[in-house]
């Protein structure tokens, strides 16, 4: 056999090699490329089902969104209530503070004793010239324990006072008994003095 025919034979064993190994490489790449499509082939499912229940959910929200807009123009709208303007805020303070400026007159206890003589206690309705302990007493029970509160009470309500205690205490005259009050409690004490002393018996 000459060196010539040698490689009439190896040259064909050699390019049926090659030509082996590349189809096997080739085969075995194809096979990775599909093993690995198959591995990723349900997550992909598992995508699309996820993505297929979300746009549902997505439609069904909007179809709540425009039945609500839907009732919410056709139901009447409720009245709104007046809102309150400054002006009305305004007044309210006024009169808040104008009710807590009020005066509270102090009780001066060294000027009663000096415009009548002797010493007044703060709140004895029996300075009111026509009031007796037991005049008082009835006024008590009816709450009016000051001043103050008897400088406030209608002549009627003092004349009911009056007459729950009976016959007895219904002759008095009370008409002149809120004035006296009052001037007791502004502390106005010689005032007060001088118009006892010029009504006897506290009559007007």
């Amino acid at each position: 056999m000459n060196f010539e025919n040698i490689w009439c034979w190896l040259i064909p064993l050699l390019v049926g090699a090659i030509c082996g190994l590349l189809g096997y490489f080739w085969g075995k790449r194809n096979g990775e490329q599909t093993e690995l499509l198959d591995d990723h082939s349900d997550e992909l499912r598992a995508l699309k089902d996820k993505n297929s229940k979300l746009q549902a959910d997505l439609d069904a929200c909007n179809k709540k969104v425009a039945a609500a807009a839907t009732t919410k123009k056709a139901a009447p709208a409720k009245p709104r209530a007046p809102r309150k303007t400054a002006t009305t805020k305004t007044k309210a303070t006024a009169s808040s503070l104008a009710a807590s400026a009020a005066p509270v007159v102090a009780f001066d206890a060294a000027a009663a004793k000096a415009a009548f003589g002797k010493r007044i206690k703060q709140d004895d309705l029996k300075i009111v010239e026509g009031i007796g302990p037991k005049i008082e007493g009835l006024f008590h029970n009816f709450g009016i324990k000051t001043w103050k509160a008897l400088s406030e009470a209608p002549v009627k309500k003092c004349q009911e006072v009056l007459d729950s205690g009976g016959d007895r205490y219904r002759i008095h005259d009370p008409k002149s008994w809120p004035r006296q009050a009052k001037m007791a409690y502004k502390g106005e004490w010689k005032k007060l003095a001088k118009w006892q002393d010029e009504h006897k018996g506290g009559k007007l």
